[in-house]
């Protein structure tokens, strides 16, 4: 029987000998290979952290010691060795088991992260929690050199620095985040990696000296206090040190008994922050996740035997985007495309390889990378943002502040707009509506697929003033009904009658279709209205799209509070329309495909039908279908309208 089949608890792991957990790593691999195969998630990152998660368990007591991880996706090896091997097979499916860390799933989960670089902040929280408490626990954060570019990880390093709170830091450096790491830092860790010429300095002169009869302890005493000029000598920079965090390494992450020993060495120090730089392989023990770390990130299903798969290519929306802004840019020289972190990921790649000087990867620094458009805009470019809708809160002051104030030309391309699927509540998209519209001067479009995607960018990008938000969400790149009219004004997509008017948000157009065909078919006449652009809000337009119907029904996957339903409800005239607005309810979305979360939130074609029908009957007095061709007007109840449909 395999040891992992004994691990219920890291208290288990403890039993095992220096021998006995090389092969537990052996075993934790092919678990993950074996399971993932099967349900998809994050592989690569898994695979590289095995030997330092067994270390850290070996060596600290979860959870009364708080190991932090950040982001969180690398916490799979974490969850196998706390007892949720047996809930694997639901890993990030509907109602299973998370992709990132839970506080709800388990107690060893100190705290949840998907986005980055907040796991030292976390960390010293914990820290200064337990100097006022009194207690006596260790707190480790574990955080990746990707990660650590991110803006909020150099704020807690220089607050942990001048506070002196015991945190141990682990830089978990495999030399790349979701794309190849950006700036200062990533070189700096560059030289940090080849440079270990103060390190065997130190160990041989004081060994040597030391051995010298009379003086030779004498001379090592004062061969430390010099060590301070000797490792600015030989270590570059020094960040870390001179932040006023104890730097040990590198270490080799793949080493159990290096790792064990320097995590020992950091947990035996008296106080102050220690940082550990661990070198690891992102896709250890799978080659093919060695060969192509990126590809191997987050999976699918994939074959064990043939890897993961070469599919015939769909084009994405994303990729729709970056191909149009590649096209337009090489007839406007001031278009310039910005990313941070996620060139791949937001469509860019084309741009990158056609205008390589005009585009600008910032690393993980969304709220950077705003004010940056913004100073672009004001030097008479054309900057386009190009970035997940999860992510963009991240730079809510900035877009507020240095973009919405100065009425600046920034273009912002929120990608993952709406329900983004099996990563869950901390990856949706849908609060972007919300908290976008309320700003002066933002523009906001929505367009419903690939071709009004194209046309959308087309016509923003010939302004020459004001902010704009085109968001789009995950998905191939398919055409649902051609394209007609104008961006820039609503438009009745189809047109059967007056009995209702149903107003469907860009990312969840295809189900509003699917809903519009079925009601049409069981006898309603109705019209499917797109208002492409949100804000401003043209409210004389959507009246004369809706005509005469009286029940009016509104479709997103935003959440209602500060959506687009929420907008039409306040704008039209209560006393002379009916509204039910169907949106997200007030709650956090868990994960889970997406047709299943649209089911299961009432936004599916199906259940907006099955709404819509009911409310239909319930206006007209009847208690059964309509006959095909039946039509009527739907009289209005004040007292009863506006609603949303939160089942």
């Amino acid at each position: 029987m395999r040891h992992l089949d004994h691990i219920q608890s890291p208290a288990d792991l403890k039993k095992l000998s220096e021998a006995e957990l090389k092969i537990l790593a052996i075993e934790i691999r092919q678990f993950l290979l074996e399971s993932l195969s099967k349900t998809g998630g994050h592989l690569a990152s898994n695979l590289g952290i095995v030997e330092l998660t067994i270390a850290l368990h070996k060596v600290f007591n979860s959870p009364e010691d708080k190991i932090i991880f950040d982001v969180g996706h690398q916490g799979y090896v974490h969850k196998l060795l706390t007892g949720r091997r047996d809930q694997f097979p639901t890993l990030r499916q509907l109602d299973g088991m998370s992709g990132f860390l839970k506080r709800s799933e388990s107690e060893h989960d100190a705290f949840e992260a998907g986005h980055s670089s907040t796991s030292l902040s976390a960390a010293l929280g914990f820290a200064k929690a337990r100097s006022l408490k009194g207690t006596k626990e260790n707190v480790i954060a574990v955080i990746g050199d990707g990660a650590l570019t991110g803006g909020m990880a150099f704020e807690a390093l220089n607050h942990i620095g001048h506070d002196r709170e015991k945190v141990i830091i682990i830089l978990n450096d495999n030399e790349m985040s979701i794309s190849e790491n950006v700036g200062g830092l990533s070189k700096y860790l560059d030289r940090i990696r080849t440079s270990n010429n103060y390190y065997w300095l130190k160990g041989e002169t004081e060994s040597i000296l030391g051995k010298v009869p009379g003086v030779g302890e004498a001379m090592a005493r004062g061969l430390k206090r010099l060590k301070g000029s000797v490792k600015y000598f030989f270590v570059p920079g020094m960040l870390f040190e001179d932040l006023g965090i104890t730097y040990i390494g590198p270490v080799d992450g793949h080493d159990l008994r290096a790792l064990t020993l320097s995590l020992n060495r950091a947990k035996e120090a008296h106080d102050g922050p220690i940082l550990i730089h661990v070198l690891t392989k992102k896709g250890k023990g799978f080659l093919p996740a060695e060969l192509d770390p990126d590809k191997y990130h987050g999976v699918g299903k994939f074959s064990l035997s043939k890897g993961v798969s070469e599919l015939p290519a769909v084009k994405t929306l994303s990729q729709t985007f970056g191909d149009t802004l590649t096209r337009l840019a090489a007839d406007d020289q001031r278009i310039v495309a910005l990313t941070a972190a996620m060139c791949d990921g937001t469509g860019l790649e084309s741009f990158r390889a056609r205008h390589p000087k005009r585009f600008f990867d910032v690393g993980i620094a969304e709220q950077h990378a705003v004010t940056l458009s913004a100073s672009l805009a004001a030097a008479g470019m054309k900057p386009v943002f190009a970035v997940y809708s999860t992510f963009l809160q991240r730079a809510y002051d900035q877009v507020l502040h240095d973009v919405c104030i100065q009425n600046a030309n920034v273009t912002l391309a929120v990608d993952r707009a709406g329900l983004v699927g099996q990563d869950g509540e901390t990856h949706h998209g849908m609060f972007d509506l919300s908290f976008l519209q309320p700003l002066p001067n933002m523009a906001i479009y929505s367009p419903k697929d690939a071709d009004e995607l194209e046309a959308t960018l087309a016509f923003v990008m010939k302004r020459e003033s004001g902010p704009v938000t085109v968001r789009y969400p995950r998905g191939a790149a398919s055409t649902l009904l051609p394209f007609k009219g104008s961006v820039d004004e609503p438009f009745v997509e189809r047109y059967e009658g007056d009995d209702f008017a149903l107003i469907a948000v860009g990312n969840v157009f295809s189900n509003a279709l699917e809903a519009f065909e079925t009601l049409t078919a069981q006898g309603y006449r109705g019209k499917l209205i797109n208002p492409r652009r949100l804000k401003p809000l043209s409210v004389d337009a959507v009246t004369q799209c809706i005509g005469e119907a009286r029940a009016v029904f509104t479709l997103e996957d935003n959440v209602l509070t500060g959506g687009f339903g929420e907008r039409i409800t306040l704008a039209l005239d209560a006393g002379h329309y009916k509204v039910i607005n169907f949106a997200v309810p007030d709650t956090f979305v868990g994960h889970g495909a997406i047709p299943q979360l649209h089911e299961q939130l009432g936004l599916s074609g199906k259940r907006v039908a099955a709404r819509i029908g009911e409310a239909l009957i319930k206006e007209r007095g009847i208690t059964q279908e309509p006959d095909q061709g039946t039509t009527g007007k739907i009289s209005s109840h004040p007292a009863e309208a506006n609603g949303v449909d939160y089942e």
